[in-house]
């Protein structure tokens, strides 16, 4: 292949930006200010996230709330797992249709989920099978799109045919991470090909373990923390990188397929969807580099390491703590963490889990000693997600299309939304600092 490094090297001289220019020109870099609030972009009755109290005309960082139309998550999780129900169904409904369903809605939704939870004929074959790769993100891209084109109605984006093919895509998008991983898995790690079909009778959750294992099984306690882990990474607002693309994209007027494979670009960026990948490879890291995992100074001495670029990837970061809008704490990973103790426990992880209880509580001492931060730092849900994911054995090609596989419902009633409310393609200005010059012909350059 050419080289394009000498290209290259032109290409960032000739477009790098002075940054003291976006200060002069009032541009909120990452459309966030100096102090990490978004700029409004829209407004959404999807969700609400809460992360700062005014007191007394005082902007105050406070214990962080994450509402889904209206409902605080907290509350929503109570409720279906007090009834020993599993929420993943219960909550897409919520999401997509303003309203917790009935128990006979639930049962009439879930029955339609699982009618539509097909693959075309032959589409895992001719599809899946071809071609299979370790990047299951782009893996899913091309699914999603081919979909589009076994869709005689894919450009039709009338409400109802949106919201039919949403409910399909959040139908199969467990298919298609599952057999795009079990396709690489067979054709590039030389192991057993298991294609399981889902069972109509399961839900999001119980299939997902089904189809990935040999033997299909699973117990109520994995079945019940998958199902949360994908409640939580449900939906987050309409500011999120991947949910304000879909509603970027669904401004332009083209097709779901389109909109959701931009949004799966989108999550697929490491400073999106990948952050419990890099937690747990932290973590093993610092197995490896600490003597004594239960001593909270040699813990401590680590994490000085990580934010001093001496350990690790020396990138200066302790991935999982912290967020770009929650403060004191992240209610996702509150919520997480009781039922993670719980199958740590069950799985004979405790002595690890221990470890990153341990990390959680030193970690924001640690940043705040070596950072400036103007506001409150926390574990999010990201810094226990990935251990669950693999105390569950779910391998790490699959920890990002979790995430896609949860936040699925929330472009979708993103989608929904944006097409139902604007009549406008988003465009927002972008400020020319680049002086005029003259044109010089060929021979004079």
């Amino acid at each position: 292949m050419r080289d394009f490094q000498d290209l290259a090297v032109l290409c960032a001289e000739i477009n790098r930006i002075d940054p003291e220019l976006y200060v002069v020109n009032n541009v909120q870099r990452g459309l966030r200010d100096k102090e990490g609030n978004g700029v409004k972009a829209g407004l959404t009755k999807i969700s609400t996230i809460t992360s700062f109290k005014n007191i007394d005309g005082v902007k105050t960082p406070c214990e962080g709330v994450l509402r889904y139309r209206g409902i605080d998550v907290k509350d929503l999780c109570a409720g279906f797992l007090n009834a020993d129900r599993l929420g993943f169904e219960e909550t897409a409904y919520l999401l997509l249709f303003g309203d917790l369903p009935s128990l006979a809605q639930l049962k009439d939704f879930r029955t339609l989920l699982a009618e539509v939870r097909q693959l075309p004929p032959n589409f895992v074959r001719d599809v899946i099978m071809k071609a299979p790769r370790q990047d299951m993100m782009t893996m899913l891209s091309r699914s999603v799109l081919t979909l589009g084109a076994y869709d005689a109605l894919a450009d039709d984006i009338s409400i109802p045919n949106v919201l039919a093919q949403c409910l399909l895509l959040i139908s199969v998008f467990p298919l298609l991470a599952v057999y795009g991983y079990q396709a690489y898995n067979h054709y590039h790690c030389n192991d057993s090909l298991y294609i399981h079909r889902p069972d109509p009778a399961l839900s999001a959750a119980e299939n997902i373990l089904r189809m990935l294992r040999p033997d299909k099984s699973y117990t109520a306690i994995e079945a019940r923390i998958l199902d949360l882990a994908l409640v939580l990474h449900m939906e987050h607002g309409g500011g999120n990188n991947s949910t304000f693309t879909t509603h970027v994209v669904s401004s332009s007027g083209t097709d779901t397929y389109s909109a959701i494979a931009a949004a799966l670009g989108s999550l697929k960026g490491p400073k999106h969807g990948g952050a419990n990948i890099k937690v747990v490879q932290m973590v093993e890291d610092m197995k490896k580099s600490v003597s004594d995992l239960t001593d909270e100074d040699e813990v401590r001495a680590h994490l000085v390491k990580l934010l001093d670029k001496q350990a690790f990837d020396k990138k200066g970061l302790i991935y999982g703590m912290g967020h770009a809008v929650y403060s004191l704490s992240d209610p996702r990973a509150d919520l997480f963490k009781q039922f993670t103790r719980q199958l740590a426990t069950e799985k004979g992880e405790k002595a690890e889990f221990d470890l990153y209880d341990m990390v959680e509580r030193i970690a924001p001492q640690v940043i705040g000693e070596k950072r400036r931060i103007y506001k409150g730092v926390s574990a999010n849900v990201d810094f226990y997600s990935g251990f669950v994911y693999r105390i569950l054995g779910i391998p790490q090609e699959l920890f990002t299309p979790m995430f896609a596989i949860a936040r699925i419902v929330g472009w979708g009633a993103h989608r929904l939304e944006e097409l139902i409310n604007q009549d406008k393609i988003i465009r927002p200005a972008y400020q020319s600092v680049q002086p005029p010059r003259d044109y010089i012909p060929a021979e004079d350059r």
